[in-house]
């Protein structure tokens, strides 16, 4: 009896080298939202290590419990799972609204562990719901995320510290430029493992780049022990408060439904679709790792979209490579030398990746619009409005500034009321009464900033 390409063990050595490099594709991703979150707190640089050495371990461990399995949990498909950028607006948000900064992360932590144990509950309902998240909506609330984080990059870009008298000064500038020249440089003109690691690769080129000019610390490696073990609630026990709940559930109604997809493009492209209870089984890893991963100071986890482009190009389909880039992953948040490299990073240099990283999300958020019909002007009014309605926290930061705190924590992250706008205007538009019709046979439509038709007006 032959073995699908999904369940067959490769040799050892191959199983190494496929697994580390997924974990390349991923790393930048994976270390990305700590550093934002870390950064937005103010953690010491010892604090920081740990919390991107926790979000490695819990990467790890989710990356099993989705190609392994257990019972009913995880897809069996060659998915790596990690932190999902999805969170990170909100989480900062929530950072912004705490007036003790120590209290950010177990308020943060609470809300991802109800999110995650809510999430598992609903898993099999939302596989069958899954026809209310078309690629109009999921598309929209994939390039909010994109934008919204792009501002971070930028940031980044200038500098550490907004008072010092070097933020965004030419050097620090200059960095960012030439990081990013690095990445699209090793983008245009290498192939395959190294183009997959471009971004990484841009990382150390800048960071190697920053030292004659002092921008470059290495204290955190010295101080950084060989081994260690991220220590359960290292930053307090969880809180629960509504607001940052609230903020963390829509999060993970995004995740889902980015998980859901990239289930059925992966299905596809291993030649095993993702029938309704594949996808149910993936969405309780991806619940059941979210709502662990706060035990161990981890963030919420989502299946890397990146990881499927991966396995499309090696053609590679083996589930055990991808679990054993896992280990990898479990073996470096082990390690908090390993971890404390990032910190190493300037945060130019971080700015200039940045850049390339987060811009790559609102594209491919702009590669699902364009699946998404917009040729019909209902899909193209979702799209606008909830576009409009998440971007208002970027263009206009004091736009909520009368509102209480607890519903500024989910405002404020625009991705939130972007997704239940994108949501609630598909309904509006293309499921509920003649919107369900026009859905259907509707073809023959202007663009909404084009005239119409004086025989058309009723």
């Amino acid at each position: 009896m032959s073995v699908h390409p999904v369940d067959e063990k490769l040799p050892a050595l191959k199983m190494a080298t496929t697994g580390l490099q997924h974990v390349a594709a991923m790393y930048a991703g994976v270390v990305a939202p700590p550093l934002i979150v870390g950064a937005a707190i103010g953690l010491t640089a010892g604090d920081l290590t740990f919390l991107t050495g926790a979000c490695l371990f819990t990467a790890g461990l989710a990356t099993f419990l989705q190609t392994l399995g257990i019972w009913r949990i995880g897809a069996r498909l060659p998915f790596v799972n990690g932190v999902t950028f999805a969170g990170v607006a909100p989480m900062t948000a929530i950072v912004a609204s705490t007036h003790d900064k120590t209290d950010a992360l177990p308020v943060i932590f609470g809300a991802v562990i109800v999110a995650g144990l809510l999430g598992f509950l609903a898993a099999p309902f939302f596989s069958k719901a899954i026809r209310f998240f078309p690629p109009v909506v999921t598309g929209t609330v994939i390039t909010l995320i994109g934008v919204s984080l792009l501002p971070v990059a930028f940031g980044w870009a200038q500098g550490p510290d907004p008072g010092a008298r070097d933020y965004g000064s030419t050097t620090n500038l200059g960095l960012a430029a030439a990081t990013l020249a690095i990445v699209l440089l090793l983008r245009r003109f290498t192939r395959g493992f190294v183009k997959q690691v471009a971004v990484l690769l841009g990382l150390v080129a800048g960071t190697l780049v920053a030292i004659p000019f002092g921008a470059t610390d290495f204290t955190p490696v010295a101080d950084a022990a060989v081994v260690g073990f991220p220590a359960p609630f290292h930053f307090g026990a969880p809180q629960f408060q509504l607001a940052a709940i609230l903020s963390m559930c829509v999060v993970m109604v995004v995740s889902m439904t980015e998980s859901t997809a990239d289930m059925l493009a992966l299905g596809e492209i291993v030649e095993r679709p993702a029938d309704e209870r594949t996808i149910a089984a993936g969405l309780r890893a991806d619940t059941l790792g979210s709502a662990l991963s706060p035990l161990f100071n981890g963030f919420m986890c989502s299946a890397f979209a990146q990881n499927i482009g991966l396995v499309a190009m090696t053609r590679i389909r083996s589930r055990y490579v991808v679990a054993t880039g896992g280990a990898f992953l479990v073996l470096m948040g082990l390690c908090p030398v390993a971890a404390s490299l990032i910190a190493v990073v300037p945060r130019p240099v971080l700015g200039g990746a940045g850049v390339v990283l987060f811009g790559s999300v609102a594209a491919s958020g702009i590669q699902t619009l364009a699946k998404a019909g917009l040729d019909r002007d209902n899909n193209v009014l979702i799209v606008a409005v909830s576009l409009a309605v998440g971007m208002i926290p970027i263009t206009a930061p004091e736009f909520y500034h009368a509102f209480p705190e607890t519903a500024k924590i989910v405002l404020d992250s625009g991705i939130s009321p972007g997704c239940v706008a994108a949501v609630v205007l598909n309904l509006v538009f293309n499921h509920l009464g003649r919107g369900a019709q026009e859905g259907r046979d509707a073809r023959d439509v202007t663009h909404p900033m084009e005239a119409v038709p004086a025989q058309s007006i009723s």
